[in-house]
């Protein structure tokens, strides 16, 4: 689950600017991106957009919201800066990877025939592209991110893993809801519309 290519057949380039470019093809032509953007074995940039969605959600949670900065040593500052080095060195690899296990072990039993773990990794990786944004302190906003990068989910496993979108949906649903639903808080959202709107 953790192999890196040097040189791959297909897949990301590296950088920045890749980087930057890799968000804006996911969430305007998904389908297009998928098929061409995700190479066997190539997970280091699947990795490092992970980490970057996961800082700048991060980030935008703390500027919004300031009473979520962990409250550690020499002041909110130096606790933030440590808070986002956590996210990005040791939380957002292993939130990546451990919902990647998931998301295959599912994909044994609803796809019999599909590619391999490498490429489920940089579909949940892709998949996060909205919850750049999941940090603003707006119920519609976070629950939209949470809909469309459940979507993109939905997606990357049906062209990747060359599978149904029902397939897709049934082994994406669980992972879904545990890091778009939980750990960017589209559960939360969704629930806090719900009762603006009188439902509960």
């Amino acid at each position: 689950m953790t192999t890196w290519v040097e040189n791959p057949a297909g897949g990301r380039d590296r950088g920045p600017r890749a980087v930057a470019r890799a968000w804006v093809e996911v969430l305007v032509r998904p389908r297009q991106f998928f098929q061409a953007g995700v190479a066997p074995g190539d997970q280091a940039p699947g990795l490092v957009f992970g980490v970057a969605v996961a800082v700048a959600y991060t980030v935008g949670l703390f500027a919004f919201v300031p009473t979520r900065i962990p409250e550690w040593a020499l002041g909110p500052g130096v606790s933030a800066a440590l808070a986002l080095a956590a996210v990005a060195v040791v939380i957002a690899p292993a939130a990546l990877h451990l919902t990647a296990a998931l998301q295959t072990i599912l994909l044994i039993v609803a796809v019999p025939d599909r590619a391999g773990v490498s490429e489920t990794v940089q579909v949940v990786a892709y998949a996060a592209a909205p919850c750049v944004v999941a940090g603003v302190p707006v119920p519609a906003v976070r629950a939209g991110c949470a809909l469309y990068a459940s979507a993109l989910l939905v997606v990357g496993l049906r062209e990747i893993h060359g599978t149904t979108t029902t397939r897709a949906v049934l082994a994406g649903a669980i992972p879904a809801t545990l890091l778009f639903g939980t750990a960017f808080g589209g559960i939360d959202a969704w629930t806090a519309l719900a009762r603006t709107a009188g439902v509960i």
